[in-house]
């Protein structure tokens, strides 16, 4: 059954069809229907999954670090097992070409892997010892141990735009496993056929290691589905990537539970770039053709898409321009996600279009088939694009605006005026390096990530990563989606105080406290 798609709904072990088979796949490339029909799950459905992942929690977040680890491990040979019918689904799912399908798999089993990692080193279970000093005076000091426990079951909704790495065994189901969480996934409906591939990979790889049966359920469904599952009590945290509406309808459903608990949601960003004078001058034509390809990657749909460009007028901007209109011109695109995606992206290119004070400076090919998205550039000035508040929206695809500044007091004033973001980036040589340093306080309060010399289209899984900003970028600017820090979202500290040796968990227990990395009164100590 591992390579089967059956459109069944996956709740731990098994899978079940409830005859509601109202979601079909479309190939965005063709505008052709998938087979087969897929199964919604109902209350029904949302309410097993989470009992079973209830009653999962307890046994899997105390399951030896050791043991989890091989869990994440056999997740990602479980996904290189699917072989080419996962990448050949991936495909006809998304429009994407199948050697960013290939990559997207390497990358979502890598993390896998790079979280198994991080869960045998202990590190994230930051372990703190204060020892009694029963002689202290005026006031003797308890025996103090502190650990990270997880949080509870975790609602995961997969995004649309990265089928395999931001989706069933992306980042934010492969940290919230790592950190001892069960987890519930509302699968993207335009990718069901391979969300189910994965989900059955997961089902598994958890069958081998011997976890118990509620650690991953896979659902489908529409808004209703997400509500539900968002609304349960046993559900604990939110793990989501998408539009900002939707986002901030499940920050709205998890506030008002009975227990409101936290959505981590990356929601919207334009990612601005800002070219300093020196860049300009010794490399435009390099830096208008790089933006572009940044630009148009993947259709645009990257949530680090350069959105935004700021720069000083200058005819070396000229020749920017001039470089980024000429290979905007050339760019043929690729079919988007969905249709729905598509006509999104039209409206937003048509209403920035339509702004006073903005030119239409360039526009891509439109390509051949339905959902090509026709990639746009716009130009205006600063003072235009800070005097309406439309020119800062998101348009998710292939769309960006140059806002030229007559002044560095113009760029900074853009750089305070923009939203939070995930990414900013810098173009800059030597001699703009004063400049930059006076800038960067403010980039700091406006964005997750800061860039030199590079493009934002590329998120590198690390330990050093940050995939998250002040909102609307993200709901909780404090944590990332990507990058080993990312298990952070699913844990809260636990203090014993005093507790007898029997009853402390085994990983606070004195002839274990050796094999973990901890703060012992004061003193960072390492494993023996």
């Amino acid at each position: 059954m591992a390579n089967t798609i059956t459109g069944a709904i996956l709740i731990g072990d098994d899978s079940l069809d409830n005859g509601r088979r109202n979601l079909q796949a479309v190939d965005p490339g063709t505008g052709a229907k998938l087979e087969p029909n897929f199964a919604e799950a109902g209350a029904a459905e949302v309410e097993q999954a989470c009992a079973l992942a209830w009653a999962a929690f307890d046994g899997y977040r105390e399951t030896s670090l050791e043991k989890r680890a091989l869990f994440l491990e056999a997740i990602g040979a479980q996904i290189m097992a699917l072989g080419q019918p996962l990448v050949d689904r991936a495909v006809a799912e998304t429009g994407l070409p199948a050697a960013r399908i290939e990559g997207e798999r390497a990358r979502t089993v890598g993390q896998l892997q790079l979280f198994a990692q991080v869960v045998r080193a202990g590190e994230f279970l930051d372990v703190r010892i204060d020892s009694a000093l029963p002689q202290r005076k005026p006031l003797p000091r308890p025996d103090l141990r502190l650990r990270q426990i997880a949080l509870g079951p975790v609602a995961v909704f997969g995004s649309s735009n990265f089928p395999l790495a931001f989706s069933v065994a992306g980042g934010d189901t492969a940290s919230a496993l790592a950190a001892g969480c069960p987890v519930v996934v509302k699968g993207h409906p335009a990718h069901p056929g391979t969300g189910e591939l994965i989900g059955r990979a997961i089902q598994a790889a958890a069958r081998a290691c011997g976890m118990p049966a509620g650690v991953f359920s896979l659902l489908l469904g529409g808004i209703e589905t997400g509500a539900l599952l968002v609304a349960d009590p046993r559900i604990k945290a939110v793990g989501f990537t998408g539009s900002c509406g939707g986002g901030l309808a499940l920050m709205d459903i998890s506030t008002k539970r009975r227990e409101p608990i936290p959505v981590f949601a990356e929601m919207s960003s334009i990612n601005p770039v800002f070219l300093f004078p020196g860049a300009l001058a010794a490399r435009a034509q390099a830096i208008g053709e790089g933006f572009v390809g940044s630009l148009t990657l993947g259709a645009g749909q990257f949530c680090t898409n350069p959105g935004v460009v700021v720069a000083l007028r200058s005819p070396d901007l000229d020749r920017f321009v001039q470089a980024a209109s000429a290979a905007l011109g050339g760019s043929v695109p690729g079919p988007m996600l969905t249709p729905g995606i598509h006509q999104a992206f039209e409206r937003g290119v048509n209403a920035m279009a339509s702004q006073a004070g903005v030119q239409v400076q360039a526009r891509g090919q439109t390509g051949a088939g339905p959902n090509r998205g026709q990639a746009a550039l716009f130009l205006t000035d600063a003072k235009n694009f800070l005097a309406q508040e439309a020119l800062q929206h998101e348009v998710f695809g292939a769309a960006s605006v140059v806002v030229v500044c007559d002044d560095v007091a113009e760029m900074r004033a853009v750089a305070e005026g923009v939203e939070g973001q995930l990414t900013t980036t810098l173009h800059l040589e030597p001699a703009d390096y004063q400049a930059a340093r006076e800038l960067i306080p403010v980039l700091e309060r406006k964005s997750g990530r800061i860039l030199a010399n590079e493009w934002p289209t590329g998120v590198e899984v690390a330990h050093a990563m940050v995939h998250g900003g002040p909102y609307p970028a993200t709901s909780d600017s404090r944590f990332t989606s990507v990058g080993t820090l990312a298990i952070r979202r699913f844990l809260r500290p636990v203090s014993y105080q005093s507790l007898p040796v029997d009853l402390l968990p085994e990983s606070l227990r004195p002839e274990n406290l050796g094999q973990l990395p901890r703060l012992e009164d004061g003193v960072r100590l390492l494993p023996r």
